[in-house]
């Protein structure tokens, strides 16, 4: 066996819903469709890295109740100054249970834990727990990390965190979703079949996503996880960057089916596509597109004219990150559900 690559054993894996029984899942994805997710804190901070977190979970209900479809917790386990952001401070799983407790409807996701700074088999209990506690509403984009002078923290190499991500993926997804698995991986151990963790998801699995290409090739995003987000495009960069997603699902599922629809009549060409990153959004609302560091300036009626052309182009999600922009929190959420999350309202 090739100790580089984890031995699965799918032989046990129980079936899962359709998807589009979960959720957190359904409640942003639909083929034709785009929903408008926030990426936490919700808080405005553009001149200091740190947030206060002050008032949060109240900010949370009244994304909830203006039509957010999504939160989006960063994972950063340190705050290294070079970056000068500590995203929303809190452990993103942890905090996740506590936006559960205090909001109904709305996904609750990571964008995205650091896939190889984690043990799968810990993570796999965690994200199964969210899972049952939210009633199904976790959606977990993984990322392979990009700082790094975390990992000498945690003694892993960071020119490995490719192959390491592959690894913690398998493990978690086998351990997650099969009874009594077997499986034995390079790095974390081996299952004889003995033993199975609980709980299991509400629907079977827990969606993933790549967030970011993660070291991996898109073909294998395609091939393995249940969705991609990537980086802002240009307004001109929408459709060849959803081509290109649908290039690596539509080859995938000739490969793995022989066709486009399997034998219970599923269609494998739709496998969602988001992107994300920070907003500035201008007080001038026609202000058009313009490129900013991680992100895009934009006024209110000029993002959803923006919105409406990457929703024509493919894409199903956007996740934003409105710490730059220098206005409270709530006169920004105002702007928005006055002149965008009407028209890309979260599918109940």
């Amino acid at each position: 066996m090739d100790m580089a690559t984890p031995f699965i054993d799918r032989r046990n894996t129980s079936p899962h819903a359709d998807l589009q029984n979960h959720a957190g899942y359904a409640r942003l994805f639909r083929r034709g469709e785009l929903t408008v997710g926030l990426i936490l804190p919700l808080e405005t901070h553009p001149r200091t890295p740190h947030p206060t977190m002050a008032g949060h979970l109240r900010m949370a209900q009244l994304a909830e109740q203006a039509g957010v479809a999504a939160l989006w917790a960063r994972d950063i386990p340190f705050y290294d100054p070079h970056y000068g952001d500590s995203g929303q401070i809190f452990e993103p799983l942890v905090y996740l249970g506590q936006l559960a407790a205090a909001t109904r409807r709305i996904t609750l996701g990571t964008a995205g834990v650091v896939l190889p700074m984690r043990e799968p088999l810990l993570l796999a209990k965690q994200l199964n727990s969210l899972d049952q506690l939210s009633g199904g509403r976790i959606v977990i984009g993984m990322s392979s990390g990009d700082r790094p002078s975390e990992y000498p923290f945690f003694g892993i190499d960071f020119d490995s965190r490719g192959e390491r991500f592959r690894d913690v993926y398998q493990v978690f997804r086998s351990i997650s979703e099969q009874d009594y698995p077997r499986f034995a991986s390079p790095r974390f151990g081996q299952a004889d079949g003995s033993l199975t963790l609980l709980p299991k998801p509400v629907h079977g699995k827990v969606p993933t996503f790549a967030v970011g290409r993660s070291q991996q090739t898109l073909d294998w995003i395609a091939a393995h996880m249940d969705g991609y987000m990537g980086f802002v495009p240009e307004p001109a960069q929408l459709k060849p960057f959803a081509r290109e997603w649908q290039h690596a699902v539509e080859s995938n599922a000739r490969i793995e089916h022989g066709d486009t629809v399997d034998a219970d009549g599923n269609d494998n060409l739709v496998k969602p596509l988001a992107f994300g990153g920070f907003l500035y959004l201008h007080p001038q609302p026609d202000f058009a597109f313009q490129r900013i560091r991680g992100g895009f300036a934009i006024g209110s009626h000029a993002l959803r004219a923006f919105l409406e052309q990457a929703r024509d182009a493919g894409i199903m999600h956007v996740a934003l990150n409105l710490k730059v922009t220098p206005r409270s929190y709530l006169e920004i959420l105002d702007s928005l559900q006055r002149d965008v999350l009407p028209h890309f309202a979260p599918h109940e």
